[in-house]
């Protein structure tokens, strides 16, 4: 996924900075700030401005985003697995509620330093974690946004790698969804701790 960028300062670009504050609140609308800045545009994370979810939201990210964003690590680790170790592009990845209105379960921002993935694991079951990794694995491999013959090629050796069907096609409307991945109904309903 690409879009106008407008964090692209290599002086904003990296690491994710973590808080030190001990209250959840300050905790979690840090985390989301924080993932704001490795985003493509900051309003993809727009759950900061949405005053009647934000504190349950954060404090809920407060007391489980590491173990999630462990659980992404894994995910990654796997599909770096899959490439020679001089092959594997530096990524870094986290879990971010992403803004309904950019209709995208996850991006990969190849301007970071690290190239950053931002995944939502609201917006598809768990066990479909895996797959919106991959898929966003494959543009940070590629180097380049778009689902072209380059994407095409690495997505394909992640999948044989992981043991996921690759794609048969290479037409790039169907590369931008694939693999396929299930729906959750309310995104927002796991990033409250309803369905964790």
């Amino acid at each position: 996924m690409r879009l106008n960028p407008q964090n692209t300062s290599p002086s904003l670009a990296g690491k994710l900075i973590v808080t030190t504050s001990t209250d959840p609140l300050t905790r979690g609308l840090d985390y989301l700030y924080g993932v704001r800045s490795l985003a493509l545009d900051p309003e993809m994370i727009d759950i900061v401005y949405d005053l009647e979810n934000r504190k349950s939201l954060c404090v809920w990210i407060s007391e489980h985003i590491d173990g999630v964003n462990r659980q992404l690590e894994n995910y990654l680790q796997a599909c770096h697995d899959c490439f020679h170790p001089w092959e594997q592009p530096a990524i870094q990845i986290y879990a971010a509620p992403l803004a309904q209105s950019f209709g995208i379960d996850a991006l990969c921002n190849l301007q970071t330093n690290p190239i950053t993935i931002l995944i939502d694991v609201g917006r598809v079951v768990p066990t479909d974690w895996l797959l919106l990794v991959v898929h966003e694995y494959a543009h940070a491999h590629a180097g380049s946004p778009g689902h072209h013959e380059k994407y095409a090629r690495s997505l394909s050796h992640l999948c044989l790698g992981l043991g996921i069907a690759p794609p048969e096609f290479g037409m790039e409307s169907q590369l931008r969804f694939y693999p396929d991945c299930r729906p959750t109904q309310n995104p927002l309903a796991f990033w409250r701790g309803e369905h964790y």
